[in-house]
Parts: C-alpha cells; sequence; structure tokens
C-alpha cells in the first residue's frame, strides 16, 4: 500500500471509528450525540453502530438480500464470483436474480473474501457487511468503517441483526411474519405433491458426475423441502453426525441406484465460471448438469429419470441466497417444475 493511501486509511479510521466500539472509552462521545446506537453481535465480536447508516458497501450476495429486503441500497458490492468488470452501472444485467432491485449504481469492491481496501475507501461507506473473513481481513475493514461480519448458514439469524445494524428493526418484523405466511401457504400448496411423491433425493453438481448431499441440516436447500413436507432420501447407513450442518458427504453417480426409492430427485447445479450474469445466468448454471444426466446411463436408468420427476433448480438460488428474497425466487422455482399445470393454474387464481 502506497503511503497516500496509508495516511488516507488512517486519516478515515479516526473519523470513523468513534462509533465502532464495544466498551466506550472515557473520552468517546456519549451515545446522546450519536443519537441512537446498537450494539450487534456478529461473528467477529460485538459492534457498536450510531444513527441509520447511509453508505453501506455489502460484501456478498447472501448479504446483498437482505439488505435490499430490508429497504436499504448499496453504495458498494462485491460478488463472490468475477461475473463483471468495472463498477454496476447497470446492475439489473450484471448482478443475478438481486440486480433488478438495486437502484444504485455501485462501486465495485472486488470479490465478497477478496475485496479492494482501495475501492471500498472509493465507496466511502459508513457501514460494511462482511462474510466471515480472516481476522486480518477483517480489522483492515473497520479501520475504514464500522464492520459486521456474517456466515451465510445465518440466512435467517442474520437478517435480525443486520435490521438492528440499519434501524430498521420493524422492517424486519414484517419480513419474518410474510416468510411464516408464505410457508403455511406453500405447506398447502405442495401438499398434493408431497401425498403423491413424498420422497425426494437432493443433490448438489456441476457435472453430474460427483454429487454432494443436501440434507435437511446442511443447506437452507434441503431444510426448506423438509418444511414443505417432503421426506428427504439419504443413503443406508448414513450416521447422524453426517448430517449435521458442517458435514457435506460426496457421492458418485455410481452410487446413486442405491436411493432408487426416491420418487423425486432436485439436482442444484452450478457452474463457478459463467459467461453471463443477466439473463442467461440461470441456463448457464443449469446447462452443463442437464446435458451429463440426460447423456449418462446410469443416471437415466433411475426410477425418477423414467417418470420424468428429475428437476434441475440453479444452485445459487437457495445455497447464495438464503433470505428473504431467495427463499421467494426458490419457491417460486419449486412450483414452476414440480406443481401440475392444473395445481399451478389454482394457485395463480387463489393469488388474484
Amino acid at each position: 500500500m502506497s503511503l497516500f493511501k496509508l495516511l488516507l486509511l488512517v486519516m478515515l479510521s479516526g473519523s470513523l471509528l468513534a462509533c465502532q466500539r464495544t466498551e466506550p472509552s472515557k473520552n468517546s462521545p456519549s451515545s446522546a450525540e450519536f443519537g441512537s446506537c446498537r450494539t450487534i453481535t456478529h461473528e467477529q465480536g460485538k459492534t457498536e453502530i450510531c444513527r441509520q447508516p447511509q453508505r453501506i458497501v455489502v460484501l456478498g450476495p447472501y448479504l446483498l438480500e437482505q439488505v435490499l429486503a430490508l429497504g436499504a441500497q448499496p453504495v458498494g458490492y462485491a460478488d463472490h464470483l468475477t461475473l463483471h468488470q468495472g463498477d454496476y452501472k447497470k446492475p439489473s444485467e450484471q448482478i443475478p436474480y438481486l440486480g433488478n432491485r438495486v437502484k444504485t449504481q455501485p462501486v465495485n469492491v472486488g470479490l465478497a473474501y477478496q475485496p479492494s481496501v482501495e475501492a471500498i475507501l472509493k465507496a466511502q461507506p459508513d457501514l460494511i457487511l462482511a462474510p466471515d473473513l480472516a481476522t486480518n481481513q477483517y480489522q483492515a475493514l473497520t479501520q475504514i468503517a464500522p464492520t459486521l461480519s456474517f456466515k451465510i448458514e445465518g440466512g435467517k439469524t442474520n437478517l435480525q441483526a443486520i435490521a438492528q445494524a440499519l434501524d430498521r428493526r420493524d422492517r424486519a418484523q414484517q419480513l419474518v411474519a410474510q416468510n411464516k405466511q408464505q410457508l403455511q401457504a406453500a405447506q398447502t400448496t405442495f401438499q398434493p405433491v408431497v401425498a403423491d411423491h413424498p420422497k425426494v433425493l437432493a443433490l448438489s453438481s456441476a457435472d453430474a458426475q460427483s454429487f454432494t448431499l443436501i440434507s435437511h441440516t446442511n443447506s437452507f436447500c434441503g431444510s426448506f423441502l423438509k418444511d414443505l413436507g417432503f421426506q428427504l432420501v439419504y443413503p443406508k447407513g448414513l450416521k447422524p453426525q453426517d448430517l449435521e450442518a458442517s458435514q457435506h458427504p460426496t457421492l458418485s453417480i455410481e452410487t446413486l441406484p442405491q436411493l432408487n426409492a426416491a420418487n423425486s430427485i432436485i439436482l442444484f447445479g452450478y457452474d463457478f465460471n459463467p459467461k453471463d450474469s443477466g439473463t442467461e445466468f440461470s441456463n448457464q448454471q443449469l446447462q452443463p448438469i442437464k446435458q451429463a444426466w440426460q447423456q449418462n446411463a446410469i443416471a437415466q436408468s433411475l426410477k425418477a429419470s423414467k417418470s420424468g420427476r428429475v428437476y434441475f433448480v440453479p444452485a445459487y438460488l437457495c445455497l447464495g441466497l438464503p433470505g428473504p428474497i431467495g427463499t421467494e425466487l426458490y419457491l417460486n422455482e419449486l412450483k414452476q417444475q414440480l406443481l401440475t399445470p392444473q395445481t399451478r393454474k389454482h394457485v395463480e387464481a387463489q393469488k388474484s
């Protein structure tokens, strides 16, 4: 880092760190001088946020969806993948799934786990929302602005903490209530499908050769299917600890016939090197696994394949966006694929 950047960093930290502290010092201004102050608990500890942040830098799509759902907008953004070079002048074409909700033109601050300090300085944030970074990375960001760190696994609980930081707790309560109503309605909608085809094998893969088992504990993709009433199919002899949140058992294509009890298979496809971040992003996430699955004799021999009950869903929706917006997008995808045309028509009629 150049001397100029270092000096700039020190100057910024001097003006911004007054509002980021765990214990107020005797020489620090009182909370009353700052207005409303809240202490936020996050992965790296506790941070005090004062007033309502207006310039938010967001590192990662799962944090961006929380910000957007709460009615705020980013001044800087970092994706998990290198999908776009330069600032986000046309976010609807440059940020998958969420871009049409972004009304600003955020500064591109690099990658979520490798953010650019220089670009973040350019955005002049008064709050940074970050993934669970290494301690030295996190400490560097705190020298720019108050920084909160959240793991992706806490998609639901993160909402409350972020809402507290943004001073939008009422909006969070509304979202939680809406989500509960949404799930209750979806359970009723999917009841006929669950009754006829209750057993689901859920897997994520890029090439349909090696698979990661999706369980009801290791991802929102699986837990939401269970919430809808489906029974997730697991290999015989799988130990309970193998289904814990931190475990992601892998399966080969050759082992899938042992799971032929599944009435349906949902394949969550992904491509880490997409060529498009706009309207073709979903197709690019699914095309490789669709083609490989259709050409594989073992895959086509499975009961679910023969009955036409294999579904392809972008993993990005539920693995990358486990919050309010991702839930709605994921649910809509499941409705489009798993419900019969008659059931979908009935659902739409109920909405109107």
